[in-house]
């Protein structure tokens, strides 16, 4: 009822209802002069569902009120050709849907931001900023980053972006953006001590990141100060990593110790083609305090649905890894480590093949540390209950409860060389003799999507 209502309200508006405003033959309008005295946005959505604005975005609705508006021929946004229907014009306002189509920053510096209107006798143009979309922040190639590194930060519409706030509200500095508006990049500042989103500014206006950048507050082992590693039955050809198996950051980057997932001790003889549990790197389980993760409730709620949560670790490999092997996350110390397609998956587990990517191998390695970040909801186990209909939905609650009801309580992650299909991809295991594969920092983020209005009197309407 409220959009057609609000549609009356519109033709009223425009004096478009019942009653039909006419034109009397002996007025000139082709010489009569336009004049603009405000545009609003339409949008029977909105908490303002008429509203004056100094800007639109493509495909949205505006109404224009001024004078002059009968006898137009024609009118162009940012220099292009854009319809317009006469049954929504008067002489006093107008409606007019902002296509798609129309050029935003590829328009030429002479028409960007203006809005001519053209009589056959007359024109006038008026300045009004028109922008793409609004610009969305789906991924941060580096979310714990050192100061001095680079970041990239990968989306939708982030054209000529110039001013980037970290948590804390630190602003970034050396900010460049491309002009398909797919990324922009800062170097990491020192005294960033906060964790959340990354905000930003540009040509489209305000995105934001998930909230996880720079966000230690959950963190489960980082081979340094925070979490204790567990191992057992250590030997030298075995699959157990060790505190002496762990080794400095190669790129000495100020991070200190991290694990080197495959350990050189195994690379010189070769991980055997389909070789489950080739390694194994574990947390120190039952009975350490680190591993009840309930006490991180205080910065994730119990109640934080699964998409809403996420495992992440940092990644950095030296040389192309495109032939063999993946790694396997355990949610605990309960299974075989056999990877993908095994009895393995499908529980509480979570696998990662960078190389397998779009229906196809394309050899990865990382240009420095990036970050990488699995949902819990992509966890086999609650996967398959979030794809149930019938099944209540899991909390992060369910995965603690998990964990503590588990009788190792050991997180783990580890190397598998087994054969197996991802996406449709077959990968026949060979002899794993490089790369190195370097991982650091495991951690729990938050992920919920920040909503960013154009307005900050937004609410849910009635």
């Amino acid at each position: 009822m409220k959009n057609s209502n609000y549609i009356k309200m519109a033709l009223l508006a425009l004096g478009l209802g019942l009653i039909w405003t006419s034109c009397s033959d002996d007025e000139n309008y082709d010489t009569t002069p336009v004049e603009v005295k405000q545009i609003y946005l339409e949008d029977y959505k909105s908490a303002v569902p008429d509203r004056p604005v100094e800007y639109a975005r493509l495909g949205q609705l505006i109404r224009i009120e001024g004078s002059g508006f009968y006898g137009l021929k024609k009118i162009y946004i940012n220099g292009y050709d854009t319809y317009f229907n006469l049954a929504y014009v008067t002489n006093t306002s107008m409606m007019l849907n902002i296509s798609d189509k129309t050029p935003v920053v590829d328009a030429k510096d002479e028409v960007r931001n203006t809005i001519r209107f053209v009589k056959t006798g007359t024109e006038c143009t008026v300045p009004f900023i028109i922008r793409a979309s609004s610009p969305t922040a789906t991924s941060v190639n580096n979310t714990l980053p050192m100061p001095g590194e680079r970041v990239i930060v990968s989306g939708k519409g982030l054209h000529e972006t110039t001013k980037v706030t970290l948590p804390g509200g630190i602003e970034a500095s050396s900010i460049e953006s491309d002009t398909e508006g797919t990324w922009y990049s800062f170097i990491m500042p020192n005294g960033v001590t906060e964790g959340g989103a990354i905000y930003s500014e540009g040509a489209n206006g305000a995105a934001s990141t998930l909230p996880y950048f720079n966000y230690t507050k959950c963190m489960v082992l980082d081979f340094d100060q925070n979490g204790t590693q567990g191992f057992w039955g250590w030997s030298e050809n075995g699959s157990m990593i060790n505190g002496d198996d762990l080794v400095n950051d190669p790129l000495n980057s100020g991070r200190g110790k991290c694990v080197q997932i495959v350990p050189d001790r195994l690379l010189q003889v070769g991980v055997p083609a389909g070789k489950g549990r080739a390694t194994e790197c574990w947390t120190a389980g039952t009975g350490n305090e680190a591993d009840d993760w309930s006490a991180m409730y205080s910065n994730i709620p119990s109640t934080t649905p699964l998409d809403e949560v996420a495992f992440q670790f940092d990644i950095y490999v030296e040389n192309e890894w495109n032939n063999s092997g993946h790694i396997q996350i355990a949610l605990y110390n309960n299974f075989n480590f056999l990877g993908i397609g095994s009895d393995d998956d499908g529980q509480r587990t979570a696998f990662y093949a960078p190389y397998v990517k779009d229906g196809a191998i394309v050899p990865f390695k990382t240009d420095g540390w990036q970050t990488v970040t699995i949902p819990f909801s992509e966890f086999g186990y609650y996967k398959k209950q979030l794809e149930d209909s019938e099944a209540t939905a899991p909390t992060f609650e369910n995965v603690v409860n998990d964990r503590n009801a588990a009788t190792y309580q050991n997180f783990g992650i580890g190397f598998v060389n087994t054969d197996f299909t991802l996406n449709g991809v077959s990968v026949v295991s060979t002899v794993f003799t490089a790369p190195r594969i370097y991982l650091d920092n495991w951690r729990i983020v938050p992920c919920e999507k920040i909503e960013i209005s154009d307005y900050n009197d937004e609410e849910e309407g009635e």
